[in-house]
């Protein structure tokens, strides 16, 4: 039986850990052809002879905040698979030094903007003409739940880049809907992934601090993510796009959580 994404072709960047690695194994399984943007090149190299070999992964080493990177990456799809149907723009960083206004500096600041949001305006930048050319497409971006809301534990620059993320998702959807191509951001709640896993070794009282506002009492896993990244990608949400599709486990709709 084919799967939902059968022979589409993927780009999924941050594709070595976390939702970028729970995504890119839920496309191979799902029929999809993938290629994995990331800075892990030997882990890369690694997931392409798990998943298969190169009839259905290519591993890319790209830095998302470099525009001939981030081309080549989406033309590597293109010429070795023979399109760009999908766009999981997901690779971003949460680093201690991005705090409280208060004490975060500036190139602190600077840094996660880069990472965060102006790699996604560079992979929208990237894939759209692709993807208009086939009059077809579906970019998924993700965003975050503090995009939304206020976080609980104060990240300023995260916090702004993912609001920045959504808004901009918002824009690309509407502009591009007549021609096709759909533009949709996942809005995670916290998930278990490295990211979640360095904070709580680094803080446990900062990280339980969050875990208190999720009304289901647990933190996502990447797995589940997988599923919503599949969901925005395949046709099962073909009349979607400039959505904001909150996967957080309740947190943005709680007023009160119970302990």
């Amino acid at each position: 039986m084919a799967g939902r994404i059968q022979d589409r072709v993927a780009v999924i960047t941050g594709g070595c850990s976390g939702i970028g690695l729970a995504t890119v194994e839920r496309f191979v399984e799902e029929g999809a052809k993938v290629v994995i943007g990331d800075l892990n090149d030997e882990r890369g190299h690694q997931l392409v002879g798990q998943l298969g070999g190169e009839s259905v992964a290519t591993y890319v080493h790209v830095d998302v905040t470099d525009k001939e990177q981030v081309d080549a990456l989406f033309q590597t799809a293109k010429d070795t698979y023979g399109s760009v149907d999908i766009a999981f723009n997901n690779a971003g960083i949460s680093p201690p030094e991005d705090d409280s206004i208060l004490d975060t500096d500036l190139d602190a600041w600077r840094k996660v903007q880069e990472v965060n949001l102006t790699s996604v305006y560079l992979c929208c930048k990237a894939a759209l003409p692709h993807m208009l050319e086939q009059g077809r497409g579906s970019i998924i971006n993700t965003a975050s739940f503090v995009a939304v809301m206020g976080a609980a534990t104060s990240q300023i620059s995260y916090s702004a880049s993912k609001g920045g993320v959504l808004s901009m998702t918002r824009e690309l959807g509407v502009q591009f809907a007549r021609q096709g191509v759909r533009v949709n951001a996942l809005c995670p709640g916290p998930v278990n992934t490295p990211l979640l896993q360095e904070l709580f070794a680094s803080d446990p009282e900062r990280a339980a601090r969050r875990l208190v506002h999720v009304p289901m009492g647990r933190f996502g896993e990447p797995s589940e993510m997988a599923s919503a990244v599949l969901f925005l990608a395949s046709d099962d949400s073909s009349f979607m796009t400039a959505n904001t599709f909150l996967v957080d486990g309740g947190i943005s709709g709680a007023y009160v959580t119970p302990l």
